[in-house]
Parts: structure tokens; sequence; C-alpha cells
């Protein structure tokens, strides 16, 4: 018992340190932005996160509904 949880703390040890590679390495390292509206090769692609989409389609149904009611 007392092996298996020195060996999972040593596991999620190494996991930490290798994680934390750039951090400790580079002047000013940081972890790199994970969302997609932070990632160039996806905006060139025209992919949005779903919040900026929600916000898109939520725009465009007032307009709709707008031009309706102006008929």
């Amino acid at each position: 018992m007392t092996e298996t949880i020195v060996l999972s703390l040593l596991i999620i040890a190494i996991a930490i340190a290798l994680l934390c590679v750039k951090l400790i390495l580079k002047k000013n390292g940081k972890f790199s932005s994970q969302h997609i509206h932070d990632n160039p090769g996806l905006r060139k692609q025209g992919i949005h996160c779903v919040l900026d989409q929600d916000q898109e389609m939520r725009t465009k149904s007032k307009n709709a509904v707008s031009e309706k009611a102006n008929k």
C-alpha cells in the first residue's frame, strides 16, 4: 500500500516537473494561452470560440426579427 502511494506521488511529481520545463528554463517563461481566440492558425481558418459564435448568431437573429417587424 505504501509503495503504491509513493509511486503515485513520484509519477505526479515527474509530470508536474515536465509541465513546468518551459517555465523554469526560459527567461520570463509562461504557459501559452489555450483559448481558441488566441490561436492565429484557427483564426486564419475562421474557427471561433463557441461564445463568439453564439453571440454572432444572437445578433443575426435579432436583426432578422427586427427586419420582419419593420415589414
